[in-house]
């Protein structure tokens, strides 16, 4: 099989949050390095979203042309996203040729087949503003739930779609201003109605999906898909080519799913490779989505309706991991709001790879979970630092100054070491179990649960007492834990690559050595005596309880 995965693409008005990362990037990089790691043929494509009033806004208060905004906002998330250690095999831009043209192209195949409609409708209008309000600068009472602060496209809270004119007392999100008014406009629409059973049809073929994402892709079809414009009265946007539409753009929900179509032409016409491979229909591609449920509608719903109603062989989802929230202390993480930790901000507190094993430790996947720096705290104290690098420097230090940094000859492994053996086996068989299926909590727990078996085989062996009484003995569990720091180094390589790589120029592996697939990486006897290896420094710094209470009252937590 080749596997396509596609995370949700960034919006681009700003350095995104934890709960962005922990949301659709992370795990989906996370997954991507695994399968590469066995052996599998990967295109992971993301990109940054980048049409829409909020970018026109962003630039405005910033005097920026919202062009050279975006230009802007696109090489910091880039860079962001490098340091994170996120291994895309293209980061996009919805604003590139390759965009406009896949859009249009879109759009006219929908037309073709009927599934496009013209219709005049009722906006908001900004007399402060002078302008239309696309709907998500529209924001008011929720009709459904109450929720005080819904914008006009959907409710954050309950998220029922709306329509901006559904909203009760609504007001501008540019001025805050209460002065609009409602004029007509036209626009064009997909038919959703029309293709609500073909929809349905697909969705309910897709057994094997999350609970979150087949229950919220439920939810729409039940209560009945209305037809939906795809055009808005904006300046920055793809250009709709048909008369009279000459001032207007296509809406951003319709054309950012395209980002990843036009994201993967982008990177095969850099890299010279057949990019419709990966999105003509095949039987040999598998196809998996990583995003939060905010973005679930769009991608169970909207942008499989529209692939269906070009009546071509685009390539649909396989799989769509949904994720729930990732709260700060009690509230969302916003973007809008500045509220909880951004990824510049993480960068400057601890390494990435800290960050990286903590959220896929408290990946929401089954609830909403909640972040604190208490929680970040012992994940790195306990797991990271103790755990894991505890038992890296313990053997690696007592080894060189002992037998020098070679691995030492002698004795031969025992009852103790094919128990050890068997424990692993077992322990990473459960670890693969829950990658493949995507269980990144489950898989986290069981990484961990690896690092403590090795701690709990040298408290038992004890290399330091055998070492004055039977050297031999002492080596044999000295080769054995070196080749245990191998494992761990593989199984860890998807979680915390960065580490992982420091463990592998540690124990100077080749590149085979580096890149086994993690069942093979359970031989405990491959590193044989006579091997070099350095001491790296320490892995991983704790946080004690003053630096804790520093950044609570820096970030707002309490």
């Amino acid at each position: 099989m080749r596997y396509l995965i596609t995370s949700a693409l960034p919006y681009i008005n700003g350095i995104k949050h934890l709960g962005n990362l922990v949301g659709s990037m992370l795990p989906a990089d996370v997954y991507a390095r695994f399968l590469r790691q066995e052996g599998e043929e990967v295109l992971f494509i993301c990109g940054t979203d980048e049409h829409g009033t909020p970018a026109e806004i962003a630039a405005l208060e910033e005097g920026l042309d919202v062009a050279a905004f975006c230009k802007r906002q696109y090489e910091r998330q880039s860079k962001v996203y490098q340091r994170f250690g996120l291994s895309f095999d293209h980061f996009g831009r919805t604003s590139s040729p390759e965009q406009r043209e896949l859009t249009q192209h879109f759009y006219q195949s929908l037309d073709e087949q009927g599934f496009i409609e013209e219709r005049e409708i009722s906006q908001i209008y900004s007399i402060t503003d002078q302008r239309f309000l696309p709907d998500r600068y529209v924001e008011g009472t929720c009709p459904v739930c109450g929720y005080e602060k819904a914008r006009g496209d959907q409710c954050e809270n309950c998220t029922s779609v709306l329509n901006p004119t559904d909203l009760i007392n609504p007001r501008s999100a540019v001025s805050g201003s209460t002065d609009v008014e409602v004029r007509t406009s036209r626009h064009l629409f997909l038919l959703l109605d029309k293709l609500s059973d073909e929809v349905r049809a697909w969705v309910e073929q897709q057994t094997n999906w999350p609970n979150l994402t087949r229950s919220i892709a439920m939810k729409w079809l039940n209560e009945g898909l209305q037809s939906r414009g795809i055009t808005r009265d904006l300046s920055w946007g793809v250009p709709v080519p048909r008369e009279g539409f000459e001032d207007k753009v296509f809406y951003v929900w319709f054309d950012a799913p395209i980002g990843y179509v036009s994201a993967t032409k982008a990177w095969g016409e850099a890299e010279g490779k057949d990019w419709k491979s990966w999105w003509y229909s095949a039987d040999d591609l598998r196809y998996t989505q990583f995003m939060a449920k905010d973005n679930l509608p769009f991608h169970t719903i909207m942008w499989p309706a529209t692939i269906l109603g070009t009546r071509e062989p685009w390539k649909m989802a396989d799989y769509i991991k949904g994720f729930n929230w990732l709260n700060y202390y009690g509230g969302k993480f916003s973007t809008s709001s500045k509220r909880g930790v951004f990824l510049d901000q993480a960068l400057e507190i601890a390494p990435p790879d800290y960050w990286r094993y903590m959220l896929m430790a408290s990946a929401p996947e089954s609830s909403d979970s909640a972040f604190t720096w208490e929680q970040f705290q012992t994940k790195v104290n306990k797991e990271l630092a103790d755990n894991f690098g505890n038992f890296i420097n313990r053997i690696l230090k007592f080894t060189a100054s002992r037998f020098g940094t070679e691995l030492p000859e002698g004795g031969t492994p025992g009852e103790a070491e094919a128990q050890l053996q068997a424990t692993c086996e077992t322990q990473v068989a459960t670890l693969l179990r829950h990658l493949h299926q995507m269980e990144f909590r489950k898989a986290t727990e069981a990484l961990n649960a690896l690092w403590t078996t090795g701690n709990q085989y040298i408290d038992v062996r004890a290399p330091w007492s055998l070492y004055k009484q039977d050297k031999a003995e002492a080596a044999v569990v000295i080769r054995t834990c070196v080749n245990l720091i191998r494992l761990y180094a593989i199984a860890s390589a998807p979680f915390i690559p960065a580490t992982a790589e420091q463990l592998f120029d540690a124990l100077q592996l080749t590149e085979a050595e580096r890149h086994s697939p993690l069942a093979a990486a359970t031989d405990l006897t491959l590193l044989q005596a006579g091997r070099p290896f350095a001491v790296p420094p320490p892995l991983f710094q704790k946080l004690d309880n003053d630096r804790v209470a520093e950044l609570k009252a820096q970030y707002g937590g309490d």
